[in-house]
């Protein structure tokens, strides 16, 4: 006798189920081909599920990559979080940036993820979603009503990040010559 087969999107966590197996095959396929190439019929075929159980349980392809990146950003901020716990101004905007940089680089799904961000519908997507930018928001301790400044350090990250120094001292001396003075005269942070 084999064993009973369960079916995913039957049951009482049904939607969280069917999120989760979305979100997690959504992830792998943007860390292989980039958050522009994720087709939602190829993400049904994958999940072996129809284009609306995609749309019922997870969205669209915005919404979908706004939760892949939350999903994947939340061991990095609680760790930038625990770095920057009473830093203020631009001590706590440059560790936050430091931090962030570290874990990003270290951590193997960003990995991937990066190598897919060389394409510009990538980066734009990235800058696009409201998620990193709240993530920059609340770590960098920047004004809710600053999203000019949350912006910046978004772009900031990302170039360093495609673009990195030639090694972690000599981008240390450019976030202290170039963006702490930005920061160091405001007092909300």
């Amino acid at each position: 006798m084999s064993p009973a087969r369960t079916d995913w999107l039957v049951g009482a966590d049904r939607r969280v189920e069917a999120a989760e197996r979305i979100y997690s095959a959504a992830a792998e396929m943007a860390a292989r081909d980039g958050f522009d190439a994720l087709d939602i019929d190829a993400l049904a075929a994958r999940v072996h599920c129809s284009r609306a159980t995609i749309y019922r349980h997870a969205g669209g392809k915005a919404q979908i990559r706004d939760a892949v990146l939350a999903r994947l950003a939340a061991s990095i901020v609680e760790e930038v979080r625990r770095a920057v716990a009473g830093l203020t101004g631009s001590e706590r905007v440059l560790t936050a940036i430091t931090v962030a940089l570290q874990r990003i680089r270290a951590d193997p799904m960003f990995a991937l993820l990066l190598g897919a961000l060389r394409s510009g519908a990538a980066m734009a997507d990235l800058t696009q979603s409201p998620v990193p930018a709240a993530f920059a928001t609340e770590l960098t301790g920047l004004a809710e009503d600053d999203p000019a400044a949350s912006a910046w350090i978004v772009r900031l990250v990302l170039s360093l990040l495609v673009w990195p120094g030639p090694d972690e001292a000599t981008e240390q001396q450019m976030l202290r010559r170039f963006v702490a003075p930005a920061f160091s005269g405001a007092q909300s942070y």
